[in-house]
């Protein structure tokens, strides 16, 4: 893995390298090359196997992590490739051409988080919330409770607990 790590840095702007296990790598690469470095793994390293594209939404920093999971079968070993694109303005490359599946994560991280893919097929159709129309709701700004106060009504009988109140009252009833 060392090897193609430092392949990778002869190659392309390699931002950070964190090395999780021996078969697990997270390399962070500017935007505008992520697909090329996902591409140089599967075409000349071997990762020829899509994991998964996720996300993780730093509210905070006003970006997301989006990630390129790739597996070589013969390493038994993960890279991956991660790269931080603007909440405001979420557009990415499409990852499609590469491995037919990759369209289903883009069309669920457009739905779920808003990041769109031009080109990929079907990013625009309904994934799972058909007639959505609230911020989308896997960002960190979405306000699920005032979302189900909103949408829900209390129904007689129901009662809200403070979770660590209801736990300590329902475990040491006697204190």
């Amino acid at each position: 893995m060392e090897k193609i790590i430092e392949r990778l840095r002869s190659t392309f702007e390699v931002m950070a390298v964190k090395k999780q296990r021996d078969d697990l790598y997270f390399v962070t690469v500017p935007k505008d090359q992520a697909i090329s470095v996902v591409t140089h793994l599967r075409d000349m390293e071997g990762f020829s196997h899509l994991v998964m594209i996720t996300v993780v939404d730093w509210n905070e920093k006003g970006i997301f992590k989006l990630n390129y999971i790739v597996h070589n079968h013969d390493l038994h070993a993960d890279i991956s490739i991660v790269t931080n694109i603007n909440r405001e303005n979420a557009t990415m490359h499409s990852a499609h051409h590469l491995w037919a599946q990759a369209w289903t994560y883009q069309r669920e991280l457009k739905e779920m988080y808003g990041i769109d893919f031009p080109g990929s097929p079907r990013v625009d159709e309904n994934f799972v919330l058909e007639g959505w129309d609230n911020v989308p709701p896997m960002r960190r700004d979405f306000d699920t409770l005032k979302y189900s106060e909103e949408t829900y009504f209390q129904r007689p009988g129901r009662m809200t607990h403070d979770p660590a109140t209801y736990m300590k009252q329902k475990l040491y009833p006697d204190e």
